[in-house]
């Protein structure tokens, strides 16, 4: 369901399975904020993001009401770095760039990318070649809207594998996951860098490789803003 990656004072670092929602689903089990609770056996836990269902990866959850409130500023002022891994095996309309437009909400609960600009969902992008048909991208987004990378792919012509909202393909999963975070909290600067553990395309070594060249993406050198 969940790896803790990282322990500090004021907050923990979770890896997030695919397929687990955040919240609790009524019969269907506990979410992810009630089982990490339950595994630090804390009454007191505080989320600062979330993560769709079906995306794995990085999340960070606060430990005291003070450290959530700046989580939610660093949040709100954009002062954390977000990288995001997903694969699509449709080719985009651009292998690079920046993604940038209004979203407005769309058929059963879907979101739509549309032209105007008042409030954009703002997103860089890299993408890499691995196999016939199979393209790696590389996500940055600026913002945090709902499904924002998702409807961003999905605007290149290249929705995310398994993503059956918007893609409508089966696969066994949803190919979307938090790679990385990198911030500075209270003076201290911190990056943490996770390679997804599930998913068939995902773990088959020469999309391992690819992944590996990508272990410092704030290094890399991204489109323009």
């Amino acid at each position: 369901m969940f790896k803790i990656i990282a322990q500090h004072d004021d907050f923990i670092v979770v890896d997030k399975a695919p397929g687990v929602n955040f919240h609790d689903e009524g019969e269907q089990g506990s979410g992810l904020f009630s089982l990490v609770k339950a595994s630090l056996n804390v009454d007191n836990l505080f989320p600062v993001h979330r993560l769709d269902k079906m995306t794995s990866g990085l999340i960070i959850f606060a430990k005291s009401l003070q450290s959530a409130q700046q989580f939610g500023q660093l949040f709100e002022q954009h002062h954390i770095e977000k990288y995001y891994l997903a694969i699509s095996d449709k080719k985009p309309i651009k292998k690079q760039g920046l993604i940038k437009g209004d979203m407005s909400k769309s058929r059963r609960g879907s979101w739509k990318l549309l032209r105007s600009q008042k409030n954009p969902a703002i997103s860089q992008f890299l993408s890499f070649s691995v196999a016939p048909k199979i393209r790696l991208f590389l996500l940055k987004p600026h913002t945090g809207k709902t499904h924002q990378l998702r409807v961003a792919l999905n605007s290149l012509s290249a929705p995310i594998l398994g993503d059956n909202q918007y893609a409508g393909s089966e696969s066994d999963r949803g190919y979307l996951h938090a790679f990385a975070l990198r911030f500075s909290y209270q003076g201290e600067e911190f990056e943490f860098v996770v390679k997804p553990k599930y998913g068939e395309l995902f773990t088959q070594p020469e999309m391992q490789d690819e992944m590996t060249k990508l272990l410092e993406p704030w290094q890399l050198n991204w489109p323009k803003l």
